[in-house]
């Protein structure tokens, strides 16, 4: 059975096929939850973000690449670039969403059963926490209802107020 779950935790611990970073268009690491997957995962993390940088330039907003998980517990870490909040005239709604949908969609296609996503733009790029996990929760349903391989999503919310957000909301979504 499909299933998705709001957890309180540090996403650098948890046991999934892939966890998501919420990276920079660079790919080499920063403040928050990019810098602690970074620091936990280990330079084997950095060294494929290097490369990705290299053949192809970074990670657009929006998009998602994959890498390994070093010394995470999980299998995998797919980066993705969520968009900075500028007053919601600049497409930020569409682009979070497809922050979320590639990053599924990467999972999807490794064939993998579990993803946990941390509230992505919610940080330094100012995104609306209630907005931005309205969004999240859509978008991942509609993928996880269409989904072959992935059967269970988390996400992960480091403090309490997206987490209180994510558990309020959570009904709206049928989870």
């Amino acid at each position: 059975m499909k299933n998705i779950s709001i957890i309180k935790g540090d996403i650098t611990q948890i046991a999934v096929d892939a966890i998501v970073n919420a990276a920079n268009t660079s790919l080499l690491g920063g403040g928050g939850v990019d810098g602690a997957i970074h620091r936990t995962g280990g330079a084997e993390i950095l060294a494929e973000c290097q490369k990705i940088r290299a053949k192809q330039g970074g990670c657009a907003i929006g998009e998602a690449v994959v890498t390994t998980a070093g010394k995470l517990p999980a299998q995998y870490v797919i980066h993705t670039v969520g968009p900075t909040w500028i007053g919601g005239q600049n497409n930020e709604e569409e682009l979070l969403a497809n922050a979320y949908r590639n990053s599924f969609r990467l999972a999807e296609n490794l064939k993998l059963q579990s993803i946990a996503f941390p509230n992505i733009s919610t940080g330094i790029y100012r995104f609306p926490k209630i907005l931005a996990a309205q969004i999240a929760l859509q978008s991942i349903r509609a993928e996880l209802d269409k989904s072959e391989s992935v059967q269970e999503v988390s996400f992960i919310c480091f403090d309490d107020e997206n987490f209180n957000i994510y558990q309020e909301l959570k009904d709206n979504f049928t989870i």
